[in-house]
């Protein structure tokens, strides 16, 4: 039998003073879905945020061992731990168990350090994006909407409504993405702003 996963579409967006992270909400199991109501956006800390995409049993240790560590480094070095710190812990975890691998695509967005939006594969890769990424298997329908919508300076107000609008074309096609609506949060300099529930078009 097929493990459970989220099967999923995921956007990460960069705009001039915020980073979207957003998710659709099904999960599957094989050809079943299973959950319309998954969690895929995750608050690591006050200025840290992760999306999820994957086998749920793997990304659920690791979203659990990334709060962890970020609040025991704040604890021993009274800061919070920068977004890249935290994206280079999870690509290091991820490269070094590479011949048993966590299936997992990351996107982790933060503001300690300057607003920075990376995305981490199942080998470790690492990427800081300018622009905009996706991960899931809506991936490519979502890029589309993207590379249409998304212009340089954009607002997070159409940042957020860019996500809307290139999740809900993933899920037009892509059967494994889908649930009851889309999962949203903004991170800003002052800290996260979490939408738990955002309508599809």
């Amino acid at each position: 039998m097929e493990g459970y996963k989220t099967g999923t579409t995921t956007v990460g967006i960069v705009a001039k003073d915020g980073i979207v992270i957003a998710a659709d909400m099904q999960a599957t199991l094989g050809n079943l879905k299973s959950n319309n109501d998954m969690t895929k956006v995750y608050k690591i800390n006050d200025h840290l945020a992760v999306t999820i995409a994957g086998s749920v049993g793997d990304l659920l240790v690791l979203v659990r061992f990334l709060k962890v560590q970020a609040n025991l480094y704040e604890m021993e070095h009274k800061r919070p731990m920068s977004t890249k710190a935290c994206a280079t812990l999870l690509s290091n975890i991820l490269n070094s168990s590479k011949m048993m691998p966590y299936f997992s695509q990351f996107l982790i967005a933060g503001s300690i350090g300057g607003l920075s939006l990376y995305s981490v594969d199942v080998l470790g890769g690492l990427i800081e994006e300018r622009e905009f990424s996706v991960s899931g298997s809506g991936s490519e329908l979502a890029l589309s909407s993207l590379d249409k919508g998304y212009k340089d300076g954009i607002t997070t107000v159409d940042a957020v409504n860019l996500a809307k609008e290139a999740i809900s074309s993933a899920r037009k096609r892509d059967i494994f993405t889908g649930g009851k609506g889309i999962h949203m949060m903004v991170i800003k300099d002052g800290g996260i702003e979490d939408h738990p529930f955002v309508s599809y078009e």
